[in-house]
C-alpha cells in the first residue's frame, strides 16, 4: 500500500453476523480520498446477495451505472436509489460455493468538498462451480454534504456472514504527511475518535505497536456456565460467574484501584488471547469455569462455574453461584479473584421440600445474591461500566440462579437469566460480555437447561 493510504479503521463481523456494518468516525481533515476494500459474504439463501453503501445514513439523491461480465456475455444497468443506500454489486450469499467471499474496492474522491460526491466500485463474485462476475460500477450521491460516516448493507441477505471484513483507508495528498494515522497492527475493529486510537479484539490476534505507546486497556475474561441439575424435582442450579475484568480506564472489577497503564515496545508483538465461555452442560453436573483472556502481561481469571444441586459454585474471576440446598446439602458461593470480581451467591434454604433455587453467580460489580426462599433462585451479581471508548458498556455480571418457580434475571442489564417454572427459560451470557450464565432448574419444561458463559473481550488504546 503506497505511503499516502493509511488505515483507519477495520471492521471483522464476528460469530453473530451483522445486519449492517458502519465507519462514523471519518476523519474531516488530513485526507482527501477514502478508499474502503472489503471481503463479504451475506447470508441468504441465494448463490449472490448484494451490497449497498448508505451515506450519512441518506437513503435518496443516488444514481448509479454498472458494467458486469460473467466470462461469456456482458450486461449493463442504470439504477437509482435503493432503501438502504445506493447499489454497489453482487457478492457472494450462502448457495455460493462453501468458504467463498466476494471482494471490491469502492473508491471515493473530495470526499469533504462541497460537490456532489462521485464514486467507483470495483468488484468480483463467485460461485466456483457454475458463475463468477467481474463488475464495475459509477455512483453519483448528488448531495453537497460532506461524507461523515458510511454504512455497508446486504441487499438480499439479513446478516454479512462472520469473517466479512471492511477496511477504511484514508488517501492523503502525495507529499504531505497524513494527519491520523494509527501506530499499531491488530485487532477486528481499529478506529479512532480524534483524540484515541482504539484496537478492539473479539478474536485471539497480536497487537503490535509502530512506535513506543504507553496503552490503556480492558481485559475481561470469559464468563462461567451455570449449573445443571438431573433431579426430578424443583431444585435450582447456581449461576455462572463472570469472567474477571481488569482496565486502566472508569473501573476495574472487584472494587479495586485501576490497573496501571502498560508501556510497549516498537516492533514487539503482544499476545492477545480472548477467552471462551464455559460451555452448557446437561445431567447433573455443575457449570463450566470460563476461559482467560490476556493482554501481554495482563491475564483476567475466567468465571467460575454454577453449581448443581449439592454442589458448591467454582471459583474464578468472579464465583459462581452455589447449586440449591436441599436435604443437608449446603452450597456455598465460589470465591472470587481479588481486584477482578466478586464472589458468588450462597443457597442457605433448608429442609427437604422441592423447590428450592441456586445462588447467582457473581459479577465484577458486585457478589451474587444468596438465593434463601422456598423457591427464588438468586440474581447474579451487576457488572462494571467501563468508558475506554467513549461510550459507557456494562460487561461482566454474573448469572442468574435457577429457580423453582420463576425465572431470575441476571445483576444488570443484558446479563443472562436462571431458568424458571415450565416453559420459562433462562439465557446465556452473551457473546464478548464475559457475563455468567444463566443457572438451569429440574423438571416441568422449558427450564430445565443449563446456559453457556459470554466469551471474554480486550480493548486497547492510546493516544493520537
Amino acid at each position: 500500500m503506497a505511503a499516502n493510504y493509511v488505515l483507519l479503521e477495520k471492521i471483522t463481523v464476528g460469530a453473530a453476523g451483522a445486519s449492517s456494518v458502519t465507519f462514523s468516525n471519518i476523519p474531516q481533515t488530513g485526507y482527501t480520498d477514502l478508499v474502503v476494500k472489503y471481503s463479504i459474504r451475506g447470508n441468504n439463501a441465494n448463490i449472490y446477495s448484494g451490497v449497498s453503501v448508505k451515506i450519512n445514513g441518506s437513503t435518496t439523491t443516488y444514481s448509479s451505472r454498472e458494467l458486469v461480465g460473467d466470462g461469456t456475455s456482458a450486461s449493463s444497468a442504470t439504477r437509482t436509489s435503493l432503501a438502504n443506500g445506493t447499489f454497489l454489486q453482487n457478492a457472494d450469499g450462502a448457495s455460493a460455493t462453501s468458504n467463498t467471499f466476494s471482494n471490491g474496492e469502492l473508491y471515493i474522491p473530495n470526499y469533504t468538498s462541497a460537490n456532489y460526491k462521485s464514486m467507483s466500485n470495483d468488484q468480483v463474485s463467485e460461485n466456483n462451480a457454475t458463475e463468477a462476475y467481474a463488475a464495475m460500477t459509477a455512483n453519483l450521491w448528488s448531495t453537497t454534504s460532506a461524507i461523515t460516516s458510511l454504512e455497508f448493507v446486504p441487499v438480499h441477505a439479513t446478516l454479512w456472514n462472520q469473517y466479512s471484513t471492511f477496511y477504511l483507508y484514508g488517501v492523503a495528498k502525495l507529499g504531505t504527511t497524513p494527519a491520523i494515522a494509527p501506530y499499531a497492527t491488530g485487532g477486528d475493529t481499529i478506529m479512532t475518535d480524534g483524540t484515541y486510537w482504539y484496537h478492539t479484539f473479539i478474536s485471539s490476534g497480536t497487537f503490535t505497536p509502530a512506535k513506543a505507546l504507553t496503552c490503556d486497556y480492558l481485559v475481561v475474561a470469559g464468563g462461567g456456565s451455570g449449573g445443571h441439575a438431573a433431579d426430578a424435582y424443583n431444585f435450582g442450579s447456581g449461576g455462572g460467574g463472570a469472567g474477571g475484568l481488569r482496565s486502566t480506564v472508569t473501573a476495574t472489577g472487584g472494587g479495586g484501584s485501576l490497573e496501571t497503564a502498560l508501556s510497549l515496545s516498537s516492533g514487539t508483538g503482544y499476545t492477545v488471547t480472548i477467552g471462551a465461555g464455559g460451555a452448557a452442560v446437561g445431567g447433573d453436573n455443575p457449570g463450566v469455569k470460563g476461559n482467560d483472556s490476556v493482554f501481554s502481561s495482563i491475564t483476567a481469571t475466567g468465571g467460575g462455574a454454577g453449581g448443581a444441586a449439592g454442589t458448591n459454585g467454582g471459583t474464578g474471576g468472579s464465583g459462581g453461584g452455589g447449586g440449591s440446598n436441599y436435604t443437608g446439602y449446603g452450597q456455598n458461593g465460589g470465591s472470587r479473584t481479588v481486584n477482578q470480581g466478586y464472589a458468588g451467591g450462597a443457597a442457605t434454604n433448608t429442609g427437604s421440600t422441592a423447590g428450592f433455587g441456586g445462588g447467582g453467580g457473581g459479577g465484577a460489580g458486585s457478589v451474587g445474591i444468596t438465593a434463601t426462599g422456598a423457591n427464588a433462585g438468586g440474581a447474579g451479581g451487576s457488572g462494571v461500566a467501563v468508558s475506554i471508548t467513549g461510550s459507557s458498556v456494562t460487561y461482566a455480571g454474573g448469572g442468574g440462579g435457577g429457580s423453582g418457580t420463576t425465572a431470575v434475571a441476571g445483576g444488570a442489564a443484558g446479563n443472562s437469566t436462571g431458568a424458571g417454572q415450565g416453559s420459562s427459560a433462562g439465557s446465556a451470557g452473551g457473546a464478548n460480555t464475559g457475563n455468567g450464565g444463566g443457572g438451569a432448574r429440574t423438571s416441568n419444561g422449558g427450564g430445565n437447561t443449563a446456559y453457556a458463559g459470554g466469551s471474554g473481550i480486550v480493548i486497547v488504546r492510546y493516544a493520537i
